[in-house]
């Protein structure tokens, strides 16, 4: 049974990759990615090292044939690229005769009013008209997204956000991938769709765990939309990607991340890691 993995060079797919070489031999393990010299460390361990481009659809097919099990991870992007991308690797996964998707979704996808989450309904759709069988990985949000912020109050500075009383399951990428490669290298998850969330917290409750972690207190500034604009100016964000940024405290304020669920801990067999944990982490590669 060969399973394979796409963006597997990137920060989650490798770390998928990692955790299923704990899992299966890597004779059984194949990556497709889009720059194949970008991979030669797995193909020195013994892990097959496919050419597949999202945007070139016959290197998809020809990435996908001969695999049983496959986890296509989302691409980054706007929305219609990505829409068509994710489209391009469904419709390559069913013409190569692939058994079974795994595909990392978003929290309550189907129903959600997230700006992203357009993205996923497309491709949710699209695989399950496939009929192959499926897993939707929904994940919250990743712990790494808000590495700039801590990175700002590890320097001193507020957390500014108008994101409100709205809350976030955040978790490590790493539990994320251990989900992930659990599902693909397991049984039973067949048709199956996991919300995958750490514990839900607010900005206030996030931040509040930083300034322990950090021994100190981190000044917390909530604010409305406007001004919050303005502070990611001053913070030195590029205006493209303020619309962005706004939008995202704009949904988490409405609730679009607040999904109670306890399937991450059921596919990693443990609690997600606690987030004083995750941050200690990250606040230690931070200080490298």
């Amino acid at each position: 049974m060969k399973l394979l993995i796409t963006g597997a060079t990137g920060k989650l797919g490798s770390k998928v990759v990692e955790s299923l070489v704990k899992k299966v031999p890597a004779s059984k393990l194949a990556v497709s990615v889009r720059n194949p010299d970008k991979a030669e460390d797995f193909r020195k361990r013994g892990i097959e090292v496919r050419h597949g481009d999202f945007d070139h659809p016959k290197t998809l097919k020809s990435a996908f044939t001969g695999v049983e099990r496959l986890l296509i991870i989302s691409t980054d992007g706007d929305n219609e690229t990505r829409i068509r991308q994710h489209t391009n690797a469904v419709t390559a996964a069913a013409q190569a005769g692939v058994s079974f998707i795994a595909y990392t979704s978003i929290a309550n996808a189907m129903e959600s009013t997230n700006s992203l989450a357009p993205v996923h309904q497309a491709t949710e759709k699209a695989i399950i008209d496939t009929r192959i069988a499926y897993c939707f990985l929904r994940n919250n949000w990743y712990l790494e997204n808000e590495i700039p912020s801590i990175h700002g109050a590890m320097a001193g500075e507020a957390w500014v956000t108008s994101a409100g009383e709205g809350k976030v399951g955040w978790a490590l990428q790493q539990d994320y991938a251990e989900a992930a490669a659990a599902v693909l290298s397991g049984s039973g998850h067949e048709n199956k769709v996991y919300e995958l969330s750490g514990k839900l917290l607010t900005q206030g409750e996030f931040v509040a765990i930083l300034g322990t972690v950090l021994g100190r207190q981190v000044p917390l500034q909530q604010v409305d939309d406007e001004a919050y604009v303005e502070a990611m100016k001053e913070a030195g964000v590029p205006d493209f990607l303020l619309p962005f940024l706004v939008g995202i405290q704009k949904e988490i304020r409405e609730g679009t991340l607040e999904v109670v669920s306890n399937d991450l801990k059921k596919l990693l067999g443990r609690p997600p890691t606690p987030i004083n944990e995750g941050l200690q982490q990250i606040v230690r590669g931070l200080s490298r």
